[in-house]
């Protein structure tokens, strides 16, 4: 990174996928915050991150998820993205089974060079399944 690099961060969703469309449109699926869950500990399958940046230079990214009282519950590899003559970019980050010990709020983080420059909010609850009615003799 160089003096005249800089990025801010606008804005950062979770959802299920991220598609590339024709004409180099994105399709976000699924967009959330909450997840509700039957028991815990709970492995999501699949999930992603979509961080769109404005400004210009080279940079590297990383994602944390932090659990409930700070600790962290896992951590991205650091993905390289570059902010060109346009003033924008948009960096994605797949997760996969990713297991979660207990409920709560939790966060993804987004680190660019070594410091937290965003956060959005990730609620896991457990919800208790509807009781079954037995047959009827």
């Amino acid at each position: 990174m160089t003096e005249t690099d800089r990025a801010s961060l606008i804005y950062s969703l979770i959802c299920d996928d991220v598609r590339i469309e024709m004409g180099n449109k994105m399709s976000l699926m699924g967009i959330f915050q909450n997840i509700l869950l039957p028991q815990f500990p709970a492995t999501v399958v699949k999930f992603a991150v979509l961080n769109h940046w404005e400004g210009r230079g080279a940079f590297t990214s990383e994602l944390r998820i932090v659990g409930p009282g700070g600790r962290e519950t896992v951590r991205s590899r650091p993905t390289s993205f570059t902010i060109g003559a346009g003033g924008r970019a948009d960096n994605v980050t797949f997760f996969t089974n990713v297991t979660f010990e207990a409920p709560g709020a939790y966060a993804v983080q987004v680190v660019l060079s070594g410091e937290v420059v965003g956060e959005a909010p990730l609620h896991l609850r457990q919800i208790r399944p509807e009781p079954t009615m037995g047959a009827v003799n």
